[in-house]
């Protein structure tokens, strides 16, 4: 996604710079490369959190008694848990540009998804989240 909204916004900024000499030539540069730097990483966002007892991670909301373990994994093991080991069920939010992710294993008999995969910059930090949710 980024790639390509970066080259629409050169491409776009070099026909705009074709119809304006002089000082005006880099202003579409100037604006459009920026602006379309701070929407690609606007829409790009994701809000992970753990509140009034539910896990968030975007619109999905999953509350903290039905979590049975939160496990940050590493690369290697997001990678292993993503691959061939993966459970077709399993509700995962994959970021690719993120290396860690966190494994939170569900204890709801009534819901057939047995996992979840949630990339996230700070594995550790939202496994105690979870933990604290679901002990307070």
């Amino acid at each position: 996604m980024w790639l390509a909204a970066v080259g629409l916004a050169v491409l776009l900024s070099a026909e705009l710079h074709l119809g304006a000499p002089g000082l005006r030539e880099w202003l579409p540069y100037a604006i459009i490369l920026p602006l379309t730097v701070l929407a690609t990483a606007w829409l790009g966002r994701l809000r992970i959190q753990v509140a009034d007892g539910e896990l968030r991670v975007d619109d999905a909301r999953l509350p903290v008694k039905f979590v049975a373990e939160a496990t940050p994994l590493s690369p290697a093991a997001k990678r292993d848990a993503l691959g061939v080991h993966a459970h077709p069920l399993a509700f995962v939010v994959q970021r690719p540009w993120i290396r860690d992710a966190i494994l939170v294993t569900l204890n709801d008999p009534a819901d057939p998804t047995p996992y979840w995969i949630i990339s996230t910059r700070r594995p550790e930090a939202l496994a105690a989240a979870i933990a604290a949710a679901r002990q307070g």
